[in-house]
């Protein structure tokens, strides 16, 4: 069973005729493949020594990566596979994140029209799709609930890479594994395994050579994996904002002052269930900027007629 630790609202205005159409599109090409390239790729390179860290390191590293984004918002691009999705859906989207659990997600298609908005915070989650239905319950009932909420659940699962892989729990133990050029750690929890015992039920793999979470995967209690997500693609974004920026403008990534730090720009998850599949390919990610609260929440309006599923109690 998975669990959760843890934009901007961006309209689209297309007028679909003739050649206007066709150079807004274009235009919009070139504005993505722009906000795509801003920051230098940070790629490993054979050159770069292997480095020979501790469990604690890495379990610190964790928690320092899990600690330092307190608020993030992001525009990504993303390809959907699933139950009941026909063939693989590509849509736009944006996150908004307020540490530690407030996370909203919402997705367009690429005339700017809503397909879905996914509102998560204190264990909760409301999922409203294109059709007008509207789910809700606790986070962990994700598992379970229509095959097509089977996406959005790894969703939440692949936004770790970018808001930051959480930590090792006080209660749990973890084993660290040498692999090549990996190094790989197993947590543990009690009553995780069948009968209750004592069972691995994460995965996680850090490159050797930069020390950044490559992959994790969520173990099911007979230690089948039940999730896999994998990151990709790493470059340097700042994480102090800067000073005082005009209302509503957008902060190019690269030109914030203050400390700089890694964060995947290409994510790809996957259950055994179904299957399912999502790839995010971010277009601009800015940590610890402000938030209002309307941009975390549905409004009245969103929530109006919310179909309960039946686990709200």
């Amino acid at each position: 069973m998975w669990s959760w630790d843890k934009g901007n609202r961006k309209k689209f205005k297309v007028q679909s005729h003739g050649h206007a159409y066709a150079l807004l599109l274009f235009t919009f090409a070139l504005l993505v493949s722009g906000c795509a390239t801003r920051a230098a790729r940070n790629e490993p390179t054979p050159d770069v020594p292997l480095q020979a860290v501790t469990l604690e390191r890495l379990m610190g590293l964790l928690q320092e990566r899990e600690t330092e984004i307190r608020t993030l918002k992001g525009l990504f691009g993303a390809q959907i596979v699933g139950p009941g999705i026909p063939g693989t859906q590509r849509v736009e989207g944006a996150i908004v994140y307020h540490r530690p659990d407030a996370l909203r997600i919402r997705g367009f298609n690429r005339l700017g029209m809503r397909l879905f908005d996914l509102a998560v915070g204190e264990d909760r989650y409301t999922l409203r799709l294109i059709n007008g239905k509207v789910l809700a319950g606790n986070v962990t009932d994700l598992n379970r609930v229509e095959k097509i909420a089977r996406p959005f659940r790894l969703s939440l699962l692949a936004m770790t890479g970018i808001i930051g892989t959480p930590s090792v729990a006080v209660n749990e133990r973890a084993e660290l594994k040498e692999e090549g050029e990996r190094y790989r750690m197993d947590v543990f929890a009690s009553g995780k395994g069948m009968n209750g015992s004592d069972a691995a039920y994460r995965r996680i793999w850090f490159d050797r050579r930069t020390l950044q979470v490559v992959q994790e995967d969520r173990l099911t209690p007979t230690g089948e994996v039940e999730g896999r997500v994998q990151f990709d693609d790493f470059r340097p974004v700042n994480l102090s904002p800067a000073a005082d920026p005009p209302p509503d403008s957008a902060v190019p990534i690269g030109t914030l002052p203050g400390k700089s730090v890694l964060k995947p720009f290409v994510i790809r998850a996957e259950d055994s269930q179904g299957p399912s599949s999502i790839q995010l390919t971010f277009h601009e990610i800015s940590p610890n900027m402000p938030l209002t609260a309307e941009e975390l929440q549905m409004t009245d309006a969103d929530a109006e007629d919310l179909e309960v599923n039946g686990m709200m109690g």
